[in-house]
């Protein structure tokens, strides 16, 4: 890093700076003492700050390490980047994203009646990709250890679902229709519910016969850039803790799946998890390896207080029972965890792995998991 490079860091307040002293008599001034946080922060951006790469996504990619805890023991944690900085990243970012451009298109749409209606099923059809769920971990799981076929895909919303969605935002629910929008949501696989339990729902409500459903709070929520604004600095950094935390149970989850040893502990964390019905969506939102545009639209997305109670929910059976690692009646604890799992996967035929692993077009941080293991 050259001192030009500091000084540009400087000037857009990403670094500050050490403690100086003058020297008197217009010498100037020199450094008084070095301040370990100016370095570590120098090193931790110039870490992500690769040739070609805008700031603010070094920026992101920064803010998303501090929140990591260390992976070596007795390991300091990376300094904080400021949070004015971090805020106007995650709002750069999140303009440019599918699902931003997505919302702002569908209120552009609004009262132009039914040529409106069908530029915008095209462009939301253009933005909004086929998304490929994950099968249940434990029907992976299960279908390995039998010798079965292994089931890769759980489907999950596809770009019909989201269209129906994206509609509702910008065109207003009740253009959409009950039994579409209870298609997309059942689609998601959040709570559990199926199709006819949303459509049983939402029609109620529309025919006041059920409680009143908001829709303001779908068309304020899916507006992500207008929740980072609104969001205080420590909102931010809850809603980072919270997707942090959430990418390990998430990991807990899916690993299942590929033969990790089950645990009183593992299972107890899944079972919350399925008792909210909650899988398929992190499925769809969580990246063990992100980029830093993928942890901006996360971020987005853990702001929303129902996932803050589930992870505090699921941090609690944690701290109840934290022993994930301790086989019962194995006293070597983490060691006999680590070769069990490893002779589980020996004995796996060639092929069964990866077909398990959801195949090369998965998320690659996803499978480095496996890797590592």
């Amino acid at each position: 890093m050259t001192p030009s490079q500091l000084e540009s860091w400087r000037r857009v307040r990403l670094l500050p700076r050490h403690r100086r002293r003058g020297l008197g008599r217009g010498r100037g001034s020199v450094v008084d003492a070095v301040d370990p946080l100016v370095v570590e922060s120098a090193a931790a951006l110039a870490r992500h700050l690769r040739q070609g790469r805008d700031l603010r996504l070094a920026v992101l990619a920064w803010f998303a390490e501090a929140g990591t805890p260390p992976a070596a023991p007795r390991t300091a944690r990376v300094p904080e980047p400021p949070v004015a900085a971090v805020r106007e990243a995650l709002v750069w970012a999140l303009q440019r994203s599918a699902s931003q451009k997505l919302v702002e298109f569908a209120r552009s749409a609004a009262g132009a009646g039914e040529e409106g209606q069908d530029a915008l099923y095209a462009a939301a059809g253009r933005l909004m990709g086929p998304y490929r769920g994950r099968a249940n971990p434990a029907l992976v799981r299960a279908a390995l250890e039998a010798g079965g076929d292994v089931p890769v895909e759980a489907g999950g919303p596809d770009g019909r679902s989201m269209v129906h969605v994206a509609a509702a935002i910008g065109l207003g629910a009740q253009e959409v229709g009950a039994d579409a929008l209870a298609e997309a949501f059942a689609a998601f696989g959040m709570f559990g519910l199926t199709d006819e339990d949303w459509a049983q729902m939402l029609g109620a409500a529309e025919r006041g016969e059920g409680p009143e459903v908001d829709w303001g709070l779908l068309q304020q929520n899916a507006d992500i850039v207008a929740q980072v604004q609104r969001a205080s600095d420590e909102e931010l950094l809850r809603a980072r803790e919270v997707l942090v935390g959430m990418r390990m149970f998430y990991a807990l989850y899916v690993l299942h799946g590929l033969l990790l040893p089950d645990t009183p502990a593992q299972a107890a964390l899944r079972e919350r998890i399925d008792e909210w019905g909650m899988f398929p969506f992190l499925d769809h939102v969580i990246a063990i390896d992100p980029s830093p545009m993928r942890f901006a639209e996360s971020l987005a997305v853990f702001l929303e207080p129902l996932f803050d109670g589930l992870y505090q929910i699921l941090m609690d059976q944690f701290a109840e029972n934290p022993d994930i690692f301790s086989i019962p009646g194995d006293e070597r604890e983490a060691v006999g965890f680590g070769e069990r799992w490893m002779r589980s996967m020996e004995e796996l035929p060639n092929g069964r792995l990866q077909a398990a692993n959801g195949g090369a077009d998965h998320d690659p941080g996803e499978g480095a998991w496996v890797q590592a293991g």
